[in-house]
């Protein structure tokens, strides 16, 4: 995902697309991948998030080939739904197992999994700019990537976790399918939703917030996403023993005001004084990361945790928060064409705040229902039993 995000622009120059025509190949990755996050649910339900991710790693990488080969715009439309169904399988398939791994561990872990995902896209920004600077053309970086990393998910399927005998049995203590009903799901999808089109705007808004509305300098601007940026990522690698401490409902609500307390700074930065103003919106950027940081690993984990077949489930919760990403940058966009950039961003501080509203219920209802409370709140405090002392 590194590789083609930060490869888009020679993609753009080889094609002559430009800016509508590619936000027109994204929209198009983002739906195919929308369409078959549905499907994986059932897939994972029935075969296992184990041999699911078998083959849709390697598939995921295999069909960049299209895109990174397309002859034309109209090749690409179709190229790129393609490689949108191979995202949409992996990114079900592989969260799935990690809620799977955090429950036979014993103690959080999600979090972790969701901070090396960033630092792969920040590896594949980084090896695109070598190869850039060192002359070469990026769209032959896309085709050795596609041959090369599904070698790669090898030796790290061979790995995943053996699929449990009945696979479909839930843990002592749960009752089946408790956890799982569709009013839970739905909360827990805003929650997702929320979350996700909050993220979205500090992606796609930050630096052109800091350009237009604080009129910073050009070389600045880009910095308040990497403030934003290096928070979220910093936050999901060390996350897991704060949400292990508090709790996966108290968690997610800390996430909540974090995030809410951070974009009402970015909103109040353009009245701060001259020197002050730009702190105040980096400030802002950076709780807005930390906040949003557990907001996915948090309900995943809280699907995961009711110990039954939560391959549909974790679907619906994926594709509720992956519609917010796609249509956060769309929305603010029309809506600060019409009015201003801040009035826009008014849209994810209300979100944000949703966030804590609607996803710390509905996971204390998700908890208490499938009785994985104690499993979810108290195993990390509590440690491994010692074992008996031996004659």
């Amino acid at each position: 995902m590194g590789l083609w995000a930060a490869g888009l622009p020679s993609l753009n120059d080889r094609l002559d697309l430009g800016f509508a025509r590619l936000g027109g190949i994204l929209l198009l990755i983002s739906g195919g991948a929308l369409a078959s996050m549905l499907v994986a649910g059932s897939l994972v339900d029935r075969w296992s998030s184990r041999r699911v991710c078998w083959f849709a790693g390697p598939f995921s990488a295999l069909v960049l080939l299209g895109p990174a080969l397309a002859p034309s715009y109209e090749a690409l439309v179709v190229l790129a739904i393609v490689f949108g169904i191979g995202l949409g399988v992996t990114e079900v398939s592989m969260n799935a197992h990690s809620v799977e791994v955090e429950r036979r561990y014993g103690r959080p872990i999600i979090s972790a999994f969701h901070g090396t995902w960033s630092l792969g896209g920040a590896a594949g920004g980084g090896l695109t700019a070598l190869v850039l600077q060192a002359g070469l053309d990026a769209q032959w970086l896309l085709i050795v990537a596609a041959l090369v990393v599904p070698f790669l998910y090898v030796p790290a399927a061979r790995l995943l976790l053996p699929d449990q005998p009945g696979h479909a049995s839930p843990e002592p203590g749960a009752r089946k399918g408790a956890g799982l009903k569709w009013g839970l799901i739905a909360m827990l999808g805003l929650a997702a939703f929320a979350g996700h089109l909050s993220e979205g705007a500090a992606i796609d808004w930050a630096a052109l917030h800091a350009r237009t509305v604080l009129e910073t300098d050009p070389a600045m601007a880009p910095l308040a996403y990497t403030v934003f940026s290096v928070a979220m990522t910093t936050v999901r690698l060390l996350g897991d023993p704060i949400r292990a401490r508090l709790g996966s409902v108290r968690t997610i609500q800390f996430a909540g005001l974090f995030a809410t307390v951070g974009y009402v700074l970015i909103l109040l930065s353009p009245a701060v004084g001259e020197p002050l103003q730009v702190v105040c919106a980096w400030t802002g950027w950076a709780l807005a990361g930390v906040g949003l940081a557990t907001v996915v690993p948090v309900l995943f984990s809280a699907v995961g945790a009711v110990g039954d077949r939560v391959g549909r489930a974790l679907a619906m919760v994926t594709a509720f928060g992956y519609s917010g990403l796609l249509l956060g940058p769309a929305v603010l966009g029309y809506v600060a064409e019409a009015s201003s950039l801040p009035v826009a961003l008014v849209i994810p501080t209300v979100l944000a705040a949703v966030v804590a509203l609607t996803g710390a219920p509905a996971i204390r209802s998700l908890l208490t229902i499938s009785g994985a409370e104690d499993r979810q709140e108290g195993i990390v405090a509590r440690g491994p039993e010692p074992e008996p002392a031996r004659d």
